[in-house]
């Protein structure tokens, strides 16, 4: 009984310098800034062509000269691989599990683009606890500096998932179509991120629009409900018109900025990667720390 109890004083001990280590190593990084551009795609609604965006303004911003690594954050449905037809090993289950770190895992992408796969099919991961994230979001620490942009493609929905990766970025790309259900969504997204987040700005890409003026009235009517009922702004990113090409690309397994870099969607991709190279994320980053340590103090997801 002696020996049990002074096994549990040393397990104790030992965490307790384990955590006052992190503590030390967080302080830290409140004192690094990093230059990288976080931006996360997300969307209320699947279905609206999310990854497909990831994939090809990833690659419109990669010929732009940036570096670009995308991180696929639909971790338990994750296909961000599959859509650019290609074949991970390792993904980001066998980093949480401590069997690859984050830099084991990074694949090459189209136009150079690097891509941090994530897993499919396993229900556990779509959880992860607060511990996981961070051990996630402490890797990415160790490279971030080498990448210009990184694009996170966020699970659909507003799962805890979805929150954290969306709150730990500097900007938040919202992705909606023309269908009223999409549009509702969306709005139910930036809605949870602003009450229970405290998010209050956003940028907003309409998919699959039929024209310029009909990307233009989705943003209108989110806009003004918006203005009524929260306190939040909604910026127009722009829109990627419809096309039957990203059919035929999707089917191939390639993007369509890559096999027809002349056509209509192919154009709203490169316009609105020179719209992000031009601009400047509202704060670069939040606060007074790197882009996600500010979250993980203030334990927001506890």
């Amino acid at each position: 009984m002696e020996l049990k109890d002074t096994s549990t004083k040393v397990i104790s001990l030992s965490q307790k310098i384990a955590d006052k280590n992190a503590a030390l190593r967080l302080k830290k990084n409140r004192n690094r800034r990093s230059n990288t551009r976080v931006i996360a795609i997300t969307s209320g609604k699947g279905g609206v062509g999310k990854t497909n965006i990831v994939g090809n303004l990833g690659f419109a911003l990669s010929q732009l000269g940036k570096k670009v690594l995308v991180l696929d954050a639909d971790l338990g449905l994750g296909n961000i691989d599959v859509l650019l037809g290609l074949a991970p090993k390792y993904n980001l289950s066998h980093v949480i599990s401590g069997e690859k770190s984050i830099s084991e895992i990074i694949i090459k992408g189209p136009g150079n683009m690097n891509i941090l796969p994530a897993s499919s099919g396993i229900q556990e991961l779509t959880k992860l606890t607060k511990e996981q994230r961070i051990q996630i979001l402490t890797e990415l620490d160790l490279l971030i500096d080498q990448v210009d942009i990184l694009l996170i493609d966020t699970a659909a929905g507003i799962s805890s998932n979805v929150m954290y990766f969306n709150v730990s970025a500097q900007e938040i790309m919202v992705v909606v179509t023309p269908e009223p259900t999409s549009i509702t969504d969306a709005y139910a997204l930036m809605k949870v991120l602003s009450l229970k987040y405290s998010e209050k700005h956003f940028k907003l890409l309409v998919n699959l629009a039929s024209s310029e003026q009909d990307a233009q009235e989705v943003f209108r009517q989110l806009n003004l409900v918006a203005d009524r009922f929260l306190d939040i702004s909604i910026e127009y990113s722009g829109c990627v018109l419809f096309d039957k090409n990203i059919t035929k690309c999707i089917r191939r397994q390639k993007i369509v900025s890559e096999l027809y870099p002349d056509t209509h969607a192919s154009k709203c991709y490169a316009s609105l990667a020179k719209k992000i190279c031009k601009s400047q994320p509202r704060h670069l980053p939040k606060g007074d720390t790197n882009f996600f340590w500010k979250d993980l103090l203030q334990n927001k997801f506890d």
